[in-house]
């Protein structure tokens, strides 16, 4: 058979422009989706700047430190020390595995096999994965347990092909579906856990999963009857609630975490069966919660649940911005952002990346928070079995390489600004298929500009996307004598002849916003500036009590980039000189992003009061 030369030229231009990158092979569901994905992460990428400083710290300071004695000390000896205790190997195998994916790094991969192979060893000869004794089994969060379980073992076969794993997750999910169900002489899931049966419905999501990956419908007769429990009278009626009211306020008992995850899990089922109610009715939650219930560095949540309009407390005594809701936040977008195409859910999940997600991992030390207020200290710990939000918030940052470069219904889109180098293949407007390499260097967020060059395997005419975050201003792309410019909250396309080794130089503006304290916060404000909300950190500004800013309500706020020296160990040395009312007496105060402010203990300031 003669191979066609256009195949072995890509083959070719895809070795030689992404030889630095992951070359991992990925072991994919053998069910295809019914609904297929407009937005399609790029598969093989490295990440720089700043949002590749945080993920390495993700990696060097709090995924390579797990230790697995911890994490498995209540499967080798049941009880347990702590009731959530078995949720955490599965939330470490999906960070790790998302991490392995895009790094190649083999101490991770390593520490994920040595894990996985002693978690299999752990698993009882029914499947049982929890870490209960017989007598409270599927109470409190042993449902919720074999979840992450069936997660993680999924994530780790994805990434390696281990079959021990994903036996391994198939007898968990057996053993769930022989023992609940509406069948006689079955258990009841909506009561096999917290929350209105929001905490075990959420096994919703890898079961889907596991249907996917094994082909055995049993997995989709579950999810079927998990969907019918939703709306049992004990049951949180999720779907039924979001129609009648359009609140996430109504469903269950609004436990924020819970409900976004079993959101992911119906979610998957409407991409496996097609079935629009249930998207539609998701569709309006996320209205809800960005209308009403997100805070402005994109989180949600006061004492774990979603409040009503508008209420959003920021105190460390709140327990507001829960790090577990922060990253299922960001999920929830990205599966909507998958299923749709539609970049309004990239500005949320900016929004979330740059602020809370960030803010709830310490760069010097890899520690997280549980709560991460928007006012006081931040209460960073290191410990690895006692907390659902320390093994969460990695999870999240984990999942950014799925969301800075995708192709956007076949036309490649650059969803972040990042500096780094993306490999792909794309369609070309004469029906050829083009291999493409494109390689980013900004230093956003300190400077509003990227140098894209632009590498296809032959010169062809193809359309790129660029968003345009909501925040930008003055956006211009210039490519040899063309300029393009974009409209703030729309996708750029530029579409013309592109030959090897393009310059694309993009410029905008970052302005400073101001932020109203609204119900929560009233006569206060907050400064944004670009995605980044900014943050008073005192360490920074000894001796600094009451702060006023001065001259709030004027249209171009003027802040000043801070030309001094911070402490020699600050990480990420970013900061702004904004003037202030101190003691009567203008003064000018250096304001730090909130996802950096707090590193060294020092208690912060969010929102700030206005004259």
């Amino acid at each position: 058979m003669k191979i066609p030369i256009t195949f072995i030229l890509i083959c070719i231009a895809l070795y030689s422009q992404g030889e630095n990158l992951n070359k991992i092979k990925l072991y994919e569901p053998i069910i295809p989706n019914l609904i297929k994905d407009k937005f399609v992460p790029a598969r093989y990428q490295e990440i720089d700047g700043f949002l590749g400083y945080r993920m390495n710290v993700n990696l060097e300071k709090r995924l390579l430190l797990i230790d697995s004695t911890t994490l498995l000390s209540g499967f080798r000896k049941r009880p347990g020390a702590q009731v959530w205790l078995g949720e955490h190997v599965g939330k470490f195998l999906f960070s790790a595995s998302n991490t392995y994916k895009y790094t190649n790094d083999a101490r991770i991969k390593k520490l994920a096999d040595d894990i996985v192979r002693q978690y299999i060893a752990c698993q009882l000869p029914d499947g049982y994965l929890g870490t209960y004794l017989p007598k409270d089994y599927w109470t409190e969060w042993d449902v919720w347990a074999h979840k992450y379980a069936i997660i993680g073992l999924l994530n780790y076969y994805s990434v390696t092909g281990d079959q021990k794993a994903l036996n391994a997750a198939k007898k968990a999910g057996d053993l769930i579906c022989n023992t609940f169900g509406d069948a006689p002489g079955k258990r009841d899931l909506m009561t096999a856990g917290w929350h209105v049966g929001l905490a075990p419905g959420s096994i919703l999501e890898p079961m889907a999963d596991l249907y996917r990956f094994s082909g055995d419908k049993k997995y989709l007769n579950f999810c079927e009857y998990i969907l019918r429990a939703f709306e049992h009278s004990n049951g949180p009626r999720i779907i039924s609630g979001l129609e009648k009211y359009g609140q996430v306020t109504k469903v269950g008992n609004g436990k924020a975490y819970e409900m976004l995850s079993c959101f992911l899990g119906i979610l998957k089922y409407y991409k496996i069966t097609g079935d629009i109610r249930y998207l539609k009715p998701l569709e309006r939650a996320w209205k809800d919660i960005c209308a009403n219930r997100l805070y402005i560095t994109g989180t949600s949540s006061v004492d774990e649940h979603f409040q009503e309009d508008g209420i959003m407390p920021a105190e460390n005594k709140n327990s507001m911005g829960e790090g577990c809701v922060t990253t299922t936040w960001m999920q929830f977008n990205l599966q909507l952002l998958q299923i749709t195409g539609d970049h309004k859910y990239s500005d949320e999940i900016e929004r979330t990346v740059y602020n809370h997600l960030f803010a709830a991992e310490n760069p010097q030390t890899g520690c997280v928070s549980y709560y991460t207020a928007l006012q006081g200290v931040k209460p960073y710990k290191c410990d690895q079995g006692f907390s659902c939000c320390l093994s969460s918030i990695p999870r999240g940052i984990s999942l950014i390489p799925d969301v800075v470069w995708g192709k956007v219904n076949g036309i490649f889109s650059i969803m972040m600004v990042e500096s780094g180098v993306v490999t792909d293949t794309i369609i070309a407007d004469n029906h050829s298929t083009v291999a493409l390499t494109i390689e980013s260097s900004t230093k956003f967020p300190l400077e509003g500009s990227v140098k894209y060059k632009i590498t296809p395997s032959a010169t062809n005419k193809f359309g790129l996307n660029f968003r345009v975050p909501r925040w930008a201003k003055n956006y211009t792309a210039t490519v040899g004598k063309n300029m393009y410019k974009g409209i703030a909250g729309s996708l750029l396309n530029i579409n013309r002849i592109w030959s090897k080794n393009d310059i694309l130089n993009v410029h905008f503006e970052i302005p400073v916003e101001v932020l109203s304290g609204g119900k929560s916060y009233p006569g206060k404000i907050a400064l944004k500036r670009g995605p980044q909300v900014l943050a008073v950190d005192k360490t920074l500004n000894i001796g600094i009590d009451s702060l006023k800013l001065l001259d709030y309500k004027a249209v171009n706020l003027k802040i000043t980039d801070y030309a001094g020296l911070f402490p020699s160990d600050w990480s990420w040395k970013q900061g702004y000189e904004v003037p202030m009312e101190v003691d009567h007496k203008p003064k000018s105060i250096l304001m730090v992003p909130f996802s950096e402010a707090g590193q060294m203990g020092g208690e912060i300031e969010t929102w700030i009061g206005a004259n």
